[in-house]
């Protein structure tokens, strides 16, 4: 690949425009050639096909009297002498063509190719994916934003009045010999028509414009490429706009200046793209909407050219305002600004050639009081900014394309796994379905496992299913907790509305152990919903993440996906019915109060730990009145409760997520599993069940033909670098 120096080195070493080898007036001149004076090709045929010299064929003196002529052989001598000098002089002219043709062909091999690496990838539709290199000229109405596209393509445009662009045009220029004939060629759509001379370029774009857009007065994002081969253009590919206009008139929507100024700036906003800003000299140049559009997009102007047009029409004494805003004391622009002088409505109207136009342009700038300045500066006319449009694309391309590549390869990366996870076909052959449904089950299913032990593929920021279901049981853990500490606060006058309802014959400080059931099962009884609705939270999440893989294997299949969603429907209604019967069997049991002697004594003694009583207490308990004596009762109640509910929620706080995740998790995802085999058995529902979406073939085409397109681009980049 030619390296970046080595490009940017050849855009100051660039051979003639071919067309100065012609003899034609108006020339497309490389940045070498700036303000030279083109050569006349062809000043006097080769030696081989000039006529016989006569004495009519050279100028001679005049005759003088017969004693005065000059002998024979001295007019002979003469002619001679004249002949050889311009045979030297046609010799000398045909060497430096010569050389000149053959720094064309350097450029041709050097330069080129970088326009036609984008125009290629543009072509292939890669701007869909990734934003190319490009030129973009924008204006308001009645800019000149026109005119300058005709002077640099020597073509005509449609013109009218309101909008005449109204689908981004590209124009892709290319500088062919002299000794070719104008080619052209109009794409969009499906569509490609050759044009065979520049007279029919106006209608095809307004036949283009009016199936993309419509025909009344409507803008279109779709793009419209021209491409021109012609000696008279130079080597560019600008991206026409349509032009901003600030009311609606005749048939067009209601929102068309909002439509253009959305079409505008996603097409500008661009990093890629430079913007071409064209801007009427004989306007206020502080009000021109597309130079502030350009500033909201590019505010540093790094990006931005403008473009001055119809110089002269300029307000007498207001030159110098021009000048100042072309030396960027105005608004200032990285890249600058150019002055051009278009052919106006008259020229149009007679036809006037565009080479006596470019030739009247220079001529208007030499002879201007003011702006002849612009020719030694380099920037004023049409050729010159031909030259600086092409020297900036392409330094632009040798710039962004190191970035333009890997975002290509890394789009086609990611359009593979697409396609991949898009799936192939539906098979032909009844074998072959039942292998390939086999195969879509077995996938799903080994997924259904991997979740089922915390270990399925995450994508994104996905959260694991399990993580989300521990939440759950921390949460368990928390309202377990809440209970026992509420044993403190609501038992004393629990206990103390029992004793004056229930207490028989007992003496007052003895624990009547009916109480104490009475208490303990009151207090299992509050846990018992929340488990139950714990249980219903975590089969929702199983349920959820089931659903998911179902679409993620299933979505290109509507029937299967349907079928294997309506199971998952029915497995969950059966598993959390036994869940919530088994956990409802679970708090039956722990309202049966029991445990074993030494975990109580154990528990009980962890309780006294944690709140000692005074030394002498139980001694004292006798001599106390009975109201503290009530005291004593409740708090040993609460002593009991507590070592009791200790023990509980070490049980309860495993046992119920263990129900939990036997029946909600495993023997859910089992059993759904069960399921999808037992679809295989189906032998005579299978191309029901591979009934492919048409949806999905859609999607499978786009990404079939996305992969297509970015593999061609991969390998015009190749091309281009082992070029």
């Amino acid at each position: 690949m030619l390296s970046s120096e080595a490009l940017t080195d050849n855009l100051h070493s660039r051979p003639k425009n071919h067309q100065a080898m012609d003899n034609k007036g108006a020339t497309f001149k490389q940045p070498s050639e700036r303000n030279k004076v083109p050569m006349k090709k062809n000043i006097l045929p080769p030696p081989s096909s000039q006529p016989s010299l006569t004495p009519f064929a050279v100028p001679l003196p005049p005759d003088q009297d017969d004693e005065d002529v000059m002998s024979e052989n001295v007019r002979n001598e003469r002619k001679r002498n004249h002949e050889q000098k311009l045979n030297k002089t046609h010799y000398k002219n045909q060497d430096k063509q010569e050389a000149e043709h053959s720094l064309y062909k350097q450029f041709e091999k050097k330069i080129r190719p970088c326009i036609d690496l984008v125009d290629s990838l543009r072509s292939l539709g890669v701007e869909k994916h990734v934003a190319l290199p490009a030129i973009t000229v924008i204006g308001d109405q009645s800019s000149g934003k026109s005119s300058v596209l005709e002077a640099l393509s020597g073509v005509s445009l449609p013109r009218g009045n309101g909008i005449v662009t109204r689908c981004p045009l590209e124009l892709k220029m290319k500088r062919i010999p002299a000794t070719q004939a104008w080619k052209g060629k109009i794409c969009y759509r499906n569509t490609k028509i050759e044009l065979q001379n520049a007279s029919e370029v106006e209608k095809a774009i307004s036949e283009a414009q009016d199936l993309v857009a419509g025909t009344r007065g409507a803008v279109s994002g779709e793009l419209i490429s021209l491409e021109i081969q012609s000696p008279d253009v130079p080597d560019l590919t600008l991206i026409d706009l349509p032009g901003i206009v600030r009311v609606a008139v005749g048939d067009q929507p209601e929102d068309i200046v909002e439509q253009i100024r959305m079409l505008l700036r996603k097409i500008i906003g661009c990093k890629e793209t430079i913007n071409l800003v064209v801007v009427p000299c004989n306007g206020d140049i502080a009000t021109t909407e597309a130079l502030k559009m350009a500033q909201e997009v590019d505010p540093s102007g790094e990006r931005t050219l403008g473009i001055l047009t119809k110089p002269d029409l300029v307000d007498r004494g207001t030159e110098e305002y021009i000048l100042n805003i072309t030396r960027n004391r105005i608004f200032p622009l990285k890249k600058g600004y150019m002055v051009v002088k278009c052919h106006g409505q008259e020229d149009i109207s007679n036809k006037l050639p565009l080479a006596t136009a470019i030739q009247q342009e220079r001529k208007f700038f030499e002879s201007h009081k003011h702006f002849s300045v612009l020719l030694g500066e380099g920037k004023a006319t049409i050729p010159v900014l031909a030259e600086k449009l092409t020297s900036e694309l392409v330094t632009h391309i040798i710039k962004t394309l190191p970035t333009l590549e890997s975002q290509i390869r890394e789009m086609l990366q990611k359009t593979l796994q697409d396609l991949r996870r898009c799936s192939r076909g539906k098979p032909e052959t009844e074998s072959e379905k039942l292998v390939f449904l086999t195969d879509l089950i077995k996938l799903f299913n080994q997924n259904i496992t991997q979740t089922i032990y915390g270990d399925e593929l995450l994508l994104g920021k996905e959260i694991r299913l399990f993580a989300k279901i521990r939440r759950e049981f921390q949460i368990w853990g928390m309202t377990l907790v809440e209970c026992t500490e509420k044993v403190k606060k609501n038992i004393p006058s629990n206990a103390l509305e029992y004793e004056k309802q229930y207490r028989g014959r007992e003496f007052p400080g003895f624990t009547n152990y009916r109480m104490f059931e009475d208490i303990i099962k009151e207090q299992i009884l509050a846990l018992e919903e929340p488990a139950v609705a714990m249980m219903n939270n975590v089969i929702e999440l199983v349920e959820e993440k089931f659903m998911k893989l179902t679409e993620r294997h299933f979505a290109d299949f509507h029937n299967l996906s349907r079928i294997v969603k309506a199971r998952i429907e029915d497995i969950r209604e059966k598993q959390g019915a036994d869940a919530e019967r088994h956990i409802r069997t679970q708090f039956k049991m722990e309202r049966i109060i029991y445990c074993q002697d030494d975990l109580y004594i154990n528990n009980l003694k962890s309780v006294h730990e944690d709140k000692p009583t005074k030394a002498g207490n139980a001694n004292e308990l006798q001599f106390q009145s009975p109201a503290k004596q009530e005291l004593s009762f409740v708090q040993d109640i609460v002593i009991h409760t507590k070592a009791y509910m200790n023990g509980t929620s070490k049980r309860l706080s495993n046992q119920i997520p263990l129900i939990i995740l036997s029946y909600a998790l495993h023997d859910f995802g089992n059993n759904l599993q069960t399921a999808m085999l037992h679809l295989l058995q189906e032998k005579d529902k299978l191309d029901h069940l591979l009934q492919e979406d048409s949806e999905t073939a859609r999607r499978r085409s786009s990404l079939s033909q996305r992969v297509n397109c970015l593999t061609k681009a991969c390998q015009h980049l190749r091309d281009f670098s082992s070029m």
